[in-house]
């Protein structure tokens, strides 16, 4: 019997879900996020609707697929491409829920390609694409919106970079989210050297436009602050700090044009889905 006939068959009527604290090793740390198990893909409204009640920064959804998962991520109000904190999440669910015994290779099918994660100690470290950063001219919206002096402005695939110089300015930001909503992009990450020894550097994710006002911890944020700051040191390994309120630890490794993301994780709840 397939995984996903086995899943289909216990849960007729009911779709098991988690929620997950990823890149923290406390509870109510991190960044939360939904996992819900399926064993085939509903219409999109539904998935959509699902994250709406959720109302977690992400939400995911895996459907086994042979010897994969389907992977989505959706905000509240839009399907992404790419999220880290969610599948780090993904990870810790299939594991708990004992639907994969091998914990050295998981494996996803996602709209950025395949992804794959394994445990790394007592972590799970994510493969993903290093996201490539180049300087830009900062457009108006977003010198208004963060209200700060950068030392260096760039962009990537998905999101807007903004170097300042002190951390105590990147705590600082007071965003002004109707502005940073206008820019054509997923987001904006904030960064700088971190202060504190434990740490290479700090960053803030503030994503507007797509639903996420501030983002706790942004895995995939840190694809391309790990190619800014490889640029930055000429070093390869990092440990990262995102000071959001909750806040979280991101360990990074570039490897050519692969970033390994690190980082630990723990479930706070689980229930039932009771409708379809």
């Amino acid at each position: 019997m397939s995984l996903a006939t086995e899943l289909k068959s216990m849960n007729q009527d009911l779709i098991r879900y988690f929620v997950v604290d990823a890149f923290t090793d406390h509870p109510f740390g991190g960044n939360p996020a939904a996992v819900v198990l399926l064993s085939e893909w509903p219409d999109d409204a539904w998935l959509q609707n699902v994250a709406m009640e959720m109302n977690l920064s992400e939400t995911a959804f895996l459907v086994p697929n042979q010897n994969r998962f389907d992977l989505r991520w959706f905000t509240p109000a839009v399907e992404v491409d790419l999220c880290g904190h969610a599948t780090l999440a993904s990870a810790f669910a299939i594991l708990h829920a004992g639907l994969q015994e091998d914990k050295t290779q998981m494996e996803f099918s996602t709209r950025s390609g395949v992804l794959s994660a394994a445990s790394h100690g007592d972590r799970i470290q994510l493969n993903f694409p290093l996201k490539r950063v180049s300087p830009t001219i900062p457009p108006v919206d977003l010198l208004e919106g963060l209200s700060v002096t950068p030392t260096y402005v760039g962009k990537s695939e998905y999101d807007y970079l903004v170097e300042v110089e002190t951390e105590h300015e990147l705590r600082s930001v007071a965003p002004r989210f109707d502005q940073l909503a206008k820019l054509d992009c997923r987001g904006i990450i904030v960064t700088s050297s971190s202060t504190d020894p434990e740490f290479d550097f700090s960053s803030r994710f503030f994503g507007p436009a797509v639903g996420v006002d501030e983002d706790p911890v942004t895995g995939s944020a840190h694809c391309c602050l790990a190619h800014h700051w490889q640029k930055r040191t000429g070093r390869d390994c990092f440990t990262a700090f995102q000071a959001s309120q909750r806040g979280g630890v991101v360990h990074l490794t570039v490897k050519q044009d692969r970033v390994l993301l690190a980082g630990n994780a723990i479930i706070v709840a689980q229930g039932e889905l009771l409708v379809r």
